[in-house]
């Protein structure tokens, strides 16, 4: 993939990277003006100054011919566990992505440094845990530890936002396909209970656009219901429609703050105007505060699928079997399948604990407040895999209900239901279930 701008770097993109040669050429232009800058000898947070509390320190100029590969060394304080290979590629186009809009002034041979550690590796280990300043100086000085900074280059590599950010954008391409499988599996559930439609028509989204193409989805997926089998179903049915909108809603919500932290200026100090200037964009309130309401949005809609589950086990419900078992009794059937789910929703919740509510002085009082946003999107990632787990238990118990079932399959549904028939085999006595929730997980959600 041949990069001419910063906006054409996606960190959900699996393809090797080039750069133009025409977006070099006007980096290669900022770093000569920045370079020239420098020469001024007027100070430059980290890069003729320490850090932090000790920015008063001017460095000589021998103490800074070292001083920017220090600035790696001394804060690779980081340990297990280590962020999986996609995140720590999803860190390192983060990285890459902000130094094309120029802000750092890097020079274009660390870009090509970095280009080849993402093409090529070996991956650095990135630690998931622990980035307790402003910022991400820890997991990025881990992240680039290998690369050799020239003047300004070290705190370049430690500045801004961008390991949260580019661990977002992948994360994002999840929770969008996330969000249809939650669609569909709850359209599978209110089909084979033959719940009312009622629920589902489009004057009840009135005032709500994303709700009615939620609505309008779920009405396609279940078809029509002739002859419902009570008036009202239960809740975790009725309200299918609004929670994956909300689901749906808080995506383009952290969408947008994605490309907001991307396009912004998030260095310090930057390069702008021809002079360096120290800002506040490693403050990543927008990117956290998103990445939480997104992970409280996916636990909410776990806790509604684990409800209908639990729902789809009752035959006064669904009118078919105890527990969908063929014979109940002698079987259990999918009781146990609920229980993971409620296990998978109660670890869940701990998970919605805003991240940045909870601040606390570092380097001697220069930094006193923190907004953990590398901890927030670490929850999202969580809460994606969580939620995914619960859909799986769901979708185990839609595809038995319908096997036990005289009603149709609606067509909506069809290619679902015939991906999970290629991985799960017909369920007609006990046995191992979560072999089968496994299977789902590798190959159908």
């Amino acid at each position: 993939m041949i990069v001419n701008d910063a906006t054409e770097v996606d960190p959900a993109n699996s393809e090797p990277i080039e750069l133009a040669p025409a977006l070099l050429d006007r980096l290669a232009a900022t770093r000569v003006a920045a370079l020239d800058t420098l020469r001024s000898g007027r100070p430059v947070y980290g890069v003729n100054t320490g850090m932090g509390n000790l920015s008063k320190v001017r460095l000589t100029e021998d103490e800074q011919r070292v001083h920017q590969r220090n600035l790696l060394l001394g804060r690779a304080v980081g340990g297990p566990p280590w962020l999986p290979p996609d995140e720590t590629r999803a860190v390192l186009i983060g990285r890459l992505k902000t130094f094309l809009t120029g802000d750092a002034a890097v020079s274009v041979e660390l870009l090509h440094q970095l280009v080849a550690l993402i093409n090529n590796g070996p991956l650095p280990n990135i630690p998931a845990e622990g980035a307790g300043s402003a910022g991400e100086i820890i997991p990025l000085a881990h992240a680039f530890a290998s690369l050799d900074p020239g003047p300004k280059e070290g705190i370049a590599l430690l500045a801004g936002i961008p390991g949260a950010t580019g661990r977002a954008a992948l994360h994002l391409s999840r929770a969008r396909g996330l969000a249809d499988h939650l669609s569909a599996v709850a359209a599978g559930a209110i089909a084979v209970v033959g719940a009312n439609r009622d629920p589902y028509r489009a004057g009840a989204a009135r005032g709500d656009d994303v709700l009615g193409v939620e609505l309008a989805r779920l009405r396609e997926l279940a078809g029509p219901e002739l002859e419902p089998r009570s008036l009202q179903a239960p809740v975790s049915f009725r309200v299918a429609g609004h929670v994956n909108a909300h689901v749906r809603r808080t995506v383009r919500y952290l969408d947008d703050a994605v490309d907001r932290a991307f396009a912004g200026v998030t260095d310090s100090p930057a390069y702008l105007d021809g002079e360096f200037v120290g800002t506040a964009g490693f403050h990543g309130i927008d990117l956290a505060a998103h990445c939480d309401q997104l992970t409280a949005a996916l636990a909410h809609a776990a806790e509604v699928s684990a409800a209908r589950l639990h729902r789809l086990l009752d035959p006064s419900v669904t009118g078919l079997t105890a527990q969908l078992a063929h014979e109940p009794g002698p079987q259990a059937g999918l009781v146990a399948v609920h229980k993971r789910a409620v296990a998978t929703t109660h670890l869940l919740r701990r998970l919605t604990l805003p991240t940045a509510i909870s601040t606390t002085e570092t380097s001697n009082g220069q930094e006193d407040v923190q907004t953990f946003s590398w901890e927030a999107v670490g929850n999202l990632a969580e809460a994606i895999r969580l939620t995914r787990e619960t859909t799986a238990c769901e979708l185990l118990a839609v595809r038995q209900a319908f096997t036990l079932s005289p009603r149709d399959l609606p067509a909506g549904l069809q290619p679902l239901m015939q991906a999970v028939d290629t991985v799960v085999p017909p369920i007609e006595t006990d046995r191992p279930f979560g072999e089968d929730l496994t299977r789902l997980l590798t190959a159908v959600l």
